[in-house]
């Protein structure tokens, strides 16, 4: 894992280009975008990572695979014309 350039230790927390970043949850383990800053690790993308879990999958989680949907069911006679038409 990488480590947060420029970054420094405040009272508050970790201040990174004028962000204030919040240490990573249990659902970014494995995430390519968690970095280390003095044996914590961080989220390189989002300073708040509890906040894009809480709706569901965070979309910059690059180990969380997207579920496909089945696909939609095709309409026999809609597909005979097309295919009739050369579509």
């Amino acid at each position: 894992m990488a480590v947060l350039q420029n970054a420094s230790k405040t009272p508050d927390g970790v201040m990174l280009n004028g962000f204030l970043l919040s240490p990573v949850v249990d659902q970014c383990e494995g995430c390519d975008r968690i970095r280390d800053f003095e044996e914590e690790k961080f989220c390189s993308s989002y300073p708040n990572p509890a906040s894009k879990w809480a709706g569901g999958r965070c979309n910059f989680a690059t180990h969380a695979k997207i579920e496909v949907a089945a696909q939609a069911k095709v309409n026999p006679l809609k597909a005979s014309k097309r295919a009739a038409k050369g579509r």
